[in-house]
């Protein structure tokens, strides 16, 4: 059986690699479909983007200027755990973003992006930002800009974090269409490019925020467990011990039987249903149990409600 520090260590260490490999996926969206065409998308890569068309002045660094300047805003309003997992990611995605256009060879991106079409490719690199932003979001990372944002209000109101960067990152490209932009042979873009170009901008926000709610919605199912068993005590104390879940016991009578005996009620994670199985397998291998898939679970360990205190005036 392994102990509550154990367990705490390797769910930690599991946020903060798929935080990696979330940020990991979203640069290489980036770098190979979307730069190599000229797109320009939202947040502050979206923004660095435009500062390099017009300057030549890498987004990786532009990236990483202005993340470090909301991370410490984020840090008062979200805490120290929200502001080291995104340090990382901040991290990460800079480097990324510097140094992974001269590893990637010119005709990778020239078969699978600049080939396909700007269409595609934007379709492409939406999917990929949004699955990539979803992951670290659902960690309690974050991709940093607009995502940090999307969360600061999202702590404190029912709004959707991919509707939230949605509405902001419309206005970072639209934006685009009046800063000039330069080719990577030195040619200005012409303004009928600069205007399809924010509509695949507004295509790829769009797409890139309903993956991102989509992969969120998938990573909150909870479920509902019943589980029958005559060692129902160490059952519940392993739970609880081990995964930090509440259980709820329940007497109960079977009528076949005639017999008195208690039933264990659990919510938890759909993630963490096998390991629940796990545990309750190796205590009682005859245990009988019902899982039903659950939406909606609000209170402690799960989400929070949030809704505005009304004003109360004395008459």
């Amino acid at each position: 059986m392994s102990s509550p520090f154990k367990t705490s260590f390797f769910t930690t260490l599991k946020e903060y690699i798929l935080v990696a490999l979330g940020i990991t996926l979203y640069v290489t969206g980036w770098v190979i479909f979307l730069i190599p065409n000229n797109l320009v998308g939202g947040g502050v890569t979206g923004i660095g983007t435009i500062i390099q068309y017009a300057t030549g002045f890498n987004v990786g660094y532009s990236f990483f200027i202005i993340n470090g300047i909301l991370l410490v805003i984020a840090f008062f309003v979200m805490g120290s755990g929200f502001g080291g997992k995104t340090i990382m990611a901040i991290i990460i995605a800079s480097v990324g973003l510097r140094v992974l256009p001269g590893l990637v060879p010119e005709s990778i991106s020239q078969s699978l992006a600049i080939d396909n079409g700007k269409l595609l490719s934007t379709i492409i690199g939406a999917i990929m930002s949004g699955i990539g932003i979803g992951m670290s979001m659902s960690q309690g990372g974050s991709t940093g800009g607009t995502d940090i944002i999307a969360l600061m209000v999202n702590k404190y109101k029912n709004i959707s974090p991919g509707r939230m960067i949605l509405l902001i990152d419309v206005v970072i490209i639209v934006s685009s269409f009046f800063v000039p932009s330069y080719k990577v042979d030195g040619s200005l873009v012409p303004w009928t490019d600069k205007f399809t170009g924010v509509i695949y901008g507004l295509i790829l926000v769009t797409v890139c925020g309903n993956v991102v709610d989509i992969y969120l919605s998938g990573t909150k199912q909870s479920v509902q467990l019943f589980i029958f068993s005559h060692k129902y005590e160490e059952i519940a104390d392993c739970i609880t011990k081990n995964l930090h879940r509440g259980v709820t016991v329940l007497p109960a009578k079977g009528w076949y039987t005639k017999e008195e005996s208690h039933v264990l009620m659990i919510m938890t994670r759909k993630t963490d249903l096998n390991l629940v199985l796990r545990y309750i397998k190796s205590i009682d291998p005859n245990a009988f149990l019902s899982v039903a898939s659950i939406s909606g679970v609000y209170g402690n360990g799960f989400e929070a409600i949030k809704s505005k205190p009304k004003k109360v005036t004395l008459d």
